[in-house]
């Protein structure tokens, strides 16, 4: 009898040193919010199905991963002002409960954005409504998150690829005034909270003079610019890493914050004639434009982490001038490159695939830092 309850002690010292050597693994286990915690927020978009929490696996990942979050879509005008006279804040508001619960950054995505729009802003031609429209939609929102919303993107994707002003319904009616009047009414609605102008391709030389200029143009007229958000669409050889570096440079010389706010890197061909990261750009599909429908080489896995590896080198030396890094999504499952510009396809541009495991891609960043330390 005393053997078997000296079998049963030692038993559960056993468990017991079992468990312990778990939680401690788990404490001390590496993470991309950990890693990077003293050189930017590591943030990711989140979907609806994300923002409440249906999946619990996801949502353990988000956690353990990010500091920041962006929603991918609930608070853009098409969802969150369905109507003139209505507001639906009700994602919105779990958006910005989860990332307070989990003491995360909150991003705030996207105020004044010619796509995804309620179809009646689409239907305003009268300068007068439209001003009257922007001052109440940036007003409404922006001070019912005021010291809860971290920041925003105030204009989202205003330049052509030549830097140019895109002819949106805002220019069309307001003329380019309505940018300046954008950032003056969100500061106005929270005076605290910063304000980003977000785009993509704006690292390429064309587009960044242009957006050195929108930049410059809003600060001249009284606005409250705080940062510039580089979307970060890219693809495994394109842009060059000079390019990416010469933008956070030059940015930063205008005395605002660099963010790299939608990061993504495709594997996969694309349409000659694809035109930067249009959302309203789609081509018919062709097998040859979806090489790895079931699986991604291994060959293609290396290029990808060697690929991340070197953008994260790249913001490593700059951590200084950069206030967030955010990936487009969580992981390759739900990453917007599998319908866009070709519906269908599969991608894997993300540092998780689509099973929430790490790839090369997330190990090349994590050892980054382990080198360093």
């Amino acid at each position: 009898m005393r053997l078997l309850n000296h079998s049963l002690l030692l038993l559960s010292v056993l468990v017991l040193n079992s468990c312990n050597a778990k939680k401690e693994k788990e404490k001390n286990a590496v993470s991309l919010k950990d890693s990077y915690k003293n050189d930017f927020y590591i943030g990711t978009a989140l979907s609806a199905d994300q923002i409440e929490e249906k999946n619990a696996k996801e949502d353990s990942l988000i956690q353990n991963e990010f500091n920041a979050i962006t929603a991918e879509n609930i608070m853009k005008s098409m969802f969150i002002h369905p109507q003139k006279d209505k507001y639906d804040f009700a994602l919105a508001d779990k958006f910005v409960a989860y990332g307070k619960k989990n003491k995360m950054f909150i991003h705030g995505h996207t105020l004044i954005w010619h796509s995804q729009l309620a179809p009646w802003i689409e239907k305003i031609k009268d300068s007068t409504e439209m001003r009257a429209f922007m001052k109440d939609h940036i007003t409404t929102i922006v001070s019912k998150y005021k010291g809860k919303v971290d920041s925003w993107d105030v204009v989202n994707e205003a330049l052509n690829e030549d830097g140019t002003l895109r002819k949106s319904i805002f220019l069309n009616t307001l003329g380019e005034k309505y940018l300046s009047d954008a950032f003056k009414y969100a500061a106005a609605a929270d005076p605290k909270v910063d304000l980003y102008y977000n785009d993509y391709n704006n690292e390429e030389p064309a587009k960044r003079a242009g957006n050195v200029d929108l930049i410059k143009k809003i600060k001249a007229a009284g606005g409250k610019i705080d940062g510039v958000g580089i979307q970060a669409h890219w693809k495994l050889t394109y842009p060059s890493l000079e390019e990416i570096e010469k933008s956070i440079l030059e940015y930063s010389a205008l005395g605002v914050k660099v963010a790299f706010t939608e990061l993504d890197i495709s594997v996969l061909p694309n349409p000659k004639d694809l035109n930067g990261a249009d959302v309203n750009q789609n081509f018919e599909g062709d097998p040859k434009m979806n090489p790895y429908p079931k699986t991604l080489p291994d060959s293609v896995q290396v290029k990808l982490a060697a690929r991340y590896a070197s953008i994260f080198k790249l913001f490593l030396k700059h951590k200084d001038k950069i206030s967030r890094v955010t990936f487009w999504g969580v992981h390759d499952g739900q990453s917007w490159l599998n319908d866009w510009p070709v519906k269908g396809r599969t991608n894997y541009p993300l540092l998780f695939d689509k099973d929430l495991k790490p790839k090369k891609a997330y190990n090349s960043v994590i050892q980054l830092k382990e080198i360093k330390q």
